[in-house]
């Protein structure tokens, strides 16, 4: 891939999505989880780059997030460091390694900054993550909280399953969205919640609120790279929120194919992709090769 271009952005800060939340501009966010992904995402101009637990599944084949681990985490949150050049960039803390105490939490979300090189961290929880997210943010890292429904607990949850249907539960997600305002998260991430829960919590909130599943009312929107550019099978089930922008999946494909029936055909590769012999070290060299 080589050393990315020079990227003509300034680089996104914490004060910058601050200002664009309280100018009312939409925040973009987008996964990425290696270097090519990350590249691609920094390049087309993204406010925020999400180094997601989802790579778990997208990149590394696994059933569901919680089976990644730490130290694959950081390893995918390196390469997307190196590609990143403006884009804001946060890494996802893996289920395991920030649920048993602050002080945990508090040393997972230093590798992130010192080996991951992410900027931020993204966890999942309502009000009982409070003093985790205290912990971490009083050491100057910053923390995108995550509520709604929360993939790492979708077991308790019944599975993929919309949050807040109900008006009890839709009262818990607000309140567990201004505990951790109340906490210092610098924003939210609201997931899979009817679009009119996702308004009502934004009006409440002073952050900014990223929705994925919650409708257009949220101060930005996030997405799995791999599930908007089409970069799956087809026949491979996507949620409901997903909007296919492209299709690398058939593209990659159809190159893919022509290049094997090209190769079997002897027609890969041709003159121009082939390095040449000066005629006299090949006349040479053909007479070396009979003393050999």
């Amino acid at each position: 891939m080589g050393t990315p271009p020079a990227n003509p952005r300034t680089p996104v800060t914490i004060s910058k999505l601050k200002s664009m939340h309280r100018n009312g501009e939409p925040i973009t966010m987008i996964t990425a989880h290696d270097f090519p992904s990350a590249h691609v995402a920094d390049a087309a101009g993204v406010d925020v780059i999400l180094v997601g637990d989802s790579l778990a599944m997208v990149a590394l084949g696994m059933e569901d997030t919680s089976e990644v681990v730490l130290e694959e985490m950081l390893l995918h949150c390196r390469s997307v460091a190196r590609a990143t050049k403006a884009a804001f960039t946060i890494g996802d803390l893996p289920m395991g390694s920030y649920e048993i105490a602050p002080a945990q939490a508090l040393e997972t979300a230093i590798r992130f900054k010192k080996e991951g090189r992410m900027q931020g961290v993204k966890l999942e929880g309502g009000k009982e993550m409070v003093s985790t997210i205290e912990k971490i943010v009083s050491v100057g890292i910053p923390v995108l909280g995550h509520v709604g429904l929360t993939p790492q607990r979708r077991d308790i949850l019944g599975g993929f399953r919309v949050q807040g249907k109900t008006a009890a539960t839709a009262t818990k997600i607000l309140e567990d969205a201004l505990a951790l305002q109340a906490a210092g998260c610098f924003a939210l991430v609201i997931e899979a919640v009817p679009a009119e829960v996702a308004v009502l919590i934004t009006q409440k909130l002073s952050i900014p609120t990223i929705g994925i599943g919650a409708g257009n009312g949220c101060s930005g929107q996030v997405l799995v790279q791999v599930d908007m550019t089409g970069n799956f099978p087809p026949g491979r089930r996507i949620p409901k929120f997903v909007k296919q922008y492209g299709n690398v999946w058939s593209e990659s494909f159809r190159a893919i194919e022509t290049y094997r029936d090209e190769v079997r055909n002897r027609q890969y590769p041709a003159p121009e992709h082939t390095y040449e012999m000066p005629q006299k070290e090949l006349e040479r060299f053909i007479e070396a090769a009979k003393r050999v």
